[in-house]
């Protein structure tokens, strides 16, 4: 089994920042892509970042510039730098794996979230 855990979500005022985590857990292999995803009140999932195990990351259009993705290997874990926060970033954070375990099968695992507010 593979767990995928987010944190670092929080109340904040407009033009702050913060950093988010997700780690992955469980009997894993290798870590290919770890991608961000986020749901705003009243709206659909949408994607925000993905990181490739090569450490080459990709944005939606709406978080270039301000947002910045990584990966620590060794870990098992994705960060997602936020600055210049907008209320529009309001929403909540959802990590999203894929990975292949110890005897090769392939795993796309979800956490559960967590909350960003965005307000003054």
């Amino acid at each position: 089994q593979v767990q995928v855990e987010e944190s670092g979500g929080g109340l904040v005022q407009p033009g702050a920042s913060l950093r988010l985590s997700c780690e992955v857990s469980g009997s894993i292999f290798r870590t290919k892509e770890m991608t961000w995803y986020r749901q705003g009140p009243g709206k659909q999932r949408e994607f925000v970042c993905t990181v490739y195990d090569g450490g080459i990351a990709t944005y939606a259009d709406s978080v270039r510039g301000r947002f910045s993705i990584s990966r620590d290997n060794a870990k098992n874990t994705a960060y997602l730098q936020m600055n210049n926060l907008k209320p529009e970033d309001t929403a909540v954070y959802i990590c999203n794996v894929l990975c292949t375990d110890e005897f090769g099968d392939a795993h796309n695992s979800w956490g559960q979230g967590t909350q960003v507010t965005v307000s003054s």
